[in-house]
């Protein structure tokens, strides 16, 4: 896939989630209202898409990887507002899946399954900054293709930061920026890691 293909790709998603926006159910009286804070209990279901590029921190991590990742994850909100003023927020814990491709300068393959957990702000109505983290086990076909990389189990870790707009009640669009790491935890050697930068666009949807 080139760079010109690549860009058009993720065109192509953030054109997809305004359309989605526009034929969301959607309420001019809702709309003037201030969101409540989210019940404890309430399920989120998301799904965020970006393109990652290498994040070099040691000089052992040669390699430059390019690609897109694809992330649908589940949550629970677990608390109720913590905190006052500018850092109020709710804690919510849940899981994720990652797949994701890279497309220069090799093509491979990876998916797997972290549990994550999110604290989102409720201070400012609508918009609502988080932070966010998490990991878990991954399994890549990269294994004996790169220096960084000595066989296809390894671990996932990531961590990172968006916000989130709430459209509807239950409908939000969200943007953010994570860095992620893969490693074999010291299983076998070398154990360099690859880290990438993520940004990314996503959709959620609430079941109250």
């Amino acid at each position: 896939m080139t760079q010109r293909s690549y860009l058009n790709h993720i065109l192509s998603f953030a054109f997809s989630l305004i359309l989605t926006m526009h034929f969301l159910p959607f309420s001019p009286a809702a709309a003037s209202d201030e969101p409540a804070t989210t019940p404890i209990g309430t399920q989120t279901i998301g799904l965020t898409t970006g393109p990652f590029f290498p994040l070099r921190v040691g000089i052992s991590q040669t390699s430059k990887l390019f690609g897109e990742a694809l992330m649908p994850s589940w949550m629970m909100t677990l608390t109720e507002p913590i905190g006052s003023g500018w850092y109020q927020g709710q804690l919510a814990l849940g899981a994720e899946l990652v797949a994701f491709h890279t497309h220069s300068p090799i093509t491979a393959y990876g998916i797997g399954l972290t549990p994550k957990m999110a604290y989102t702000s409720t201070a400012f109505g609508r918009v609502r900054p988080f932070i966010e983290g998490g990991g878990g086990p991954v399994w890549t076909d990269l294994g004996g293709r790169i220096p960084e990389q000595p066989g296809q189990f390894n671990f996932l870790v990531w961590g990172g930061a968006g916000c989130a707009y709430q459209m509807a009640p239950a409908w939000a669009l969200t943007a953010g920026y994570r860095v992620m790491h893969i490693s074999n935890a010291g299983t076998r050697s070398p154990n360099s890691g690859l880290n990438f930068n993520l940004p990314y666009l996503g959709l959620t949807y609430q079941i109250f």
